[in-house]
């Protein structure tokens, strides 16, 4: 298989293939998908070959995403969108507590939207400060 891009849609390749594989395999410590860094490391070899030399590495006889290219600012992205995605099924699941255990139907999905913007407009103001587990001891 052959793809033709640009120099700037390669990059925005790098990042989206360093972010999949970060989505993959980031929270499975020895347990890693293995086909997924071997994409990722064919996607990276290419580097060498268009002038972005600084953005691979070889380890461990692998070629990977460098340092220069984790500390570029990919990782706020990340961040970013754990955060947003942190509040939003918090939100839901307070929502959906709310509703007292009756399922979700399309008589109450008005009343489940309602306290769910209610919720992150809260988060977006205060963040986590307004929220209070009381634990069972």
């Amino acid at each position: 298989m052959k793809i033709e891009l640009t120099e700037q849609q390669f990059r925005y390749l790098l990042d989206l293939v360093y972010i999949g594989n970060w989505v993959m395999n980031s929270t499975r410590e020895n347990d890693r998908i293995k086909e997924y860094d071997q994409v990722e490391s064919l996607v990276f070899s290419h580097c060498l070959q268009h002038k972005m030399r600084k953005l691979v590495e070889l380890y461990q006889g692998e070629l990977i995403p460098s340092r220069a290219f984790a500390d570029g600012g990919i990782h706020e992205v990340i961040e970013s969108y754990e955060d947003i995605a942190f509040y939003e099924i918090l939100a839901e699941e307070m929502a959906l507590r709310d509703l007292d255990g009756l399922p979700l139907t399309a008589e109450n999905y008005g009343t489940l939207m309602e306290r769910i913007d209610r919720y992150m407009a809260d988060f977006n103001q205060h963040g986590t400060d307004h929220i209070s587990v009381e634990l069972d001891e």
